[in-house]
């Protein structure tokens, strides 16, 4: 005699929700503080100017403004937020 229960469906069932990842907001929107840029697993993209960063690398703007990707030196980008001219 198994002492097991048999492994059915109702053991099934569990999967984690997607993360959503990538780029939100592109160059030359506008975009209101607070706002998430882009969603990353590292710093792909750096923080620039007026632009924050949290826990999980997500890239937010600090004020209103325009968003402009710029290089932070010969490899390597950033993200950047001017106000609105």
């Amino acid at each position: 005699m198994a002492h097991k229960k048999g492994q059915g469906s109702s053991r099934n069932g569990r999967d984690s929700n997607s993360q959503r990842r990538g780029i939100k907001v592109y160059g030359g929107q506008n975009i209101h503080a607070g706002s998430i840029i882009v969603r990353q697993v590292g710093t792909k993209i750096h923080p620039g100017n007026n632009v924050g960063i949290g826990k999980d690398f997500t890239l937010y703007s600090l004020i209103n403004g325009v968003v402009k990707y710029e290089r932070l030196d010969k490899t390597r980008k950033k993200v950047s937020v001017y106000v609105a001219a």
